[in-house]
């Protein structure tokens, strides 16, 4: 990516941006985009309207140029006359006047209903909501090129951070062994109060200092023994599988495990545990790590970061006396970008979008893997799969990442498909949730663009 001429492209023509859901992401982005050249977010879509003026309050925006309306013609008034529209109706947002649309809803049946109305209308699509991607992605994709406009992921988000570091590492002529991001927050380990601490969960870990290094011990029972000590932390969420899925549909990479190996690990362990012959049994794979670090560590942040063959052993052993990763045999390296900054950091993919109609992804997304769903507990006919927290997960299923099939009966029905869904029968535990055992909705539009994209993607398999 050429900053240089984004930026003097961004200072000489300012985009009109339509933004769908006031989150975290969303509202980072607007006080953001404030900042940024070439960016004017001229309207604002969410459902809370309290919550979406407290953030343009926030962003520095005069409640005097904000205009409330559901009206397209009223709209359209109000964005020519230099004011920021305001609506509780997403699908108004991709009719106006602007020429990205920034989908951050989080929720997949909105999602997918303003996703496809923003590419009908010739919206370049900016997709947040990784929820819906993951369901419908590879069709949205088809018809963004049919529609000649734009579908990308957003920087800010480890997806696309991800997608550029592997292309960067295959320009270079890397091979990549693994592709991974470290989850979003740390297990923090204090060694005087022998604690792990993950956000605001706090467990005692006894003996934990003993497990901090390798040693001369084998890598996996040091892993082993460190996840049984911390099983009251969840390793491995919804999110994490979400994303990563976006990233192996995008980049063709593979999934050597369905739940991911997720090791808990030290920044300086990974070289040695996310390659062949560590825990992976091949290589061009995706994963999530867990961080271990102290208090007083450097933390990782949400980064990405690509595991590399190091087939110069002269050249990385050089590297490494300048700090860089490099496995104890010197045979792989892991090269990190410690960056996650949600909308602080997304201008750029809408600049790419809006002023040179390019994705700041890979610019393809295949139909590889689905993210689906398998009890850990029995469930009964009746249960409302409904998503909640940050993570989207839903209580009693975990996820999988396997190869893509059309959600027929008996298959199993993509993750974010069935949320917000009820279950139509009793479901053991240890059970995948197939298409059969989940309410039907009488209208859907991510259910009917899940089937059309199964015909046309999915139909053999």
């Amino acid at each position: 990516m050429h900053y240089g001429s984004l930026l003097e492209k961004a200072k000489q023509h300012k985009l009109r941006v339509g933004l769908i859901g006031l989150g975290d992401y969303g509202r980072s982005l607007l006080f953001q985009a404030r900042k940024a050249a070439g960016l004017d977010i001229v309207a604002i879509c969410d459902t809370d309207a309290d919550r979406a003026l407290i953030a343009i309050k926030a962003a520095g925006i005069s409640e005097d140029r904000v205009v409330q309306t559901n009206s397209l013609v009223q709209a359209t008034a109000a964005i020519e006359a230099g004011s920021i529209v305001l609506t509780d109706d997403g699908t108004l947002v991709p009719r106006m006047t602007v020429d990205v649309v920034v989908e951050a809803t989080g929720h997949p049946e909105a999602a997918a209903t303003h996703a496809a109305l923003a590419i009908s209308e010739g919206r370049h699509l900016v997709m947040v909501s990784k929820e819906a991607d993951s369901v419908i992605g590879p069709l949205l994709a088809k018809r963004a090129t049919s529609a000649g406009v734009v579908y990308t992921p957003v920087d800010g988000d480890q997806p696309s951070l991800l997608m550029q570091l592997v292309l960067w590492a295959q320009v270079v002529g890397l091979e990549v062994l693994s592709a991974a991001k470290s989850s979003e927050y740390d297990f923090v380990f204090d060694p005087a109060r022998e604690t792990v601490t993950c956000v605001s969960q706090t467990v005692s870990v006894p003996g934990f200092g003993d497990l901090w290094n390798f040693a001369e011990r084998d890598p996996a029972e040091v892993i082993a023994a460190r996840a049984a000590q911390l099983t009251e932390i969840p390793q491995r969420t919804v999110a994490d599988l979400t994303e990563m899925g976006l990233v192996a549909n995008a980049l063709g990479l593979g999934v050597d495990r369905a739940d991911f190996h997720a090791p808990v690990a030290r920044v300086q362990e990974i070289p040695d545990l996310l390659v062949p012959g560590g825990m992976l049994s091949c290589g061009g794979v995706v994963d999530v790590v867990n961080l271990l670090r102290r208090p007083d560590e450097f933390s990782l942040a949400g980064g990405v970061f690509v595991t590399v063959a190091c087939e110069d052993s002269y050249t990385w052993e050089f590297l490494r006396e300048k700090g860089h990763l490099v496995s104890r045999d010197g045979k792989s390296a892991t090269i990190v970008n410690p960056v996650h900054l949600l909308g602080v950091q997304s201008a750029t993919t809408i600049l790419l979008a809006g002023l040179e109609k390019r994705s700041s992804g890979s610019g393809r997304v295949e139909a590889g893997f689905d993210l689906v769903g398998r009890t850990n507990r029995p469930l009964s006919k009746g249960t409302l799969l409904e998503p909640k927290g940050r993570h989207h997960e839903v209580e009693g299923i975990d996820g999988l990442l396997v190869p893509a099939r059309a959600a027929r009966p008996g298959a199993p029905i993509p993750f974010h498909m069935m949320c917000h869904h009820r279950l139509n029968c009793d479901v053991p535990a240890g059970t995948v949730i197939t298409m059969d055992m989940v309410e039907a909705p009488q209208e859907s539009k991510l259910w009917s663009m899940r089937k059309e994209m199964d015909d046309e993607m999915l139909a053999d398999r």
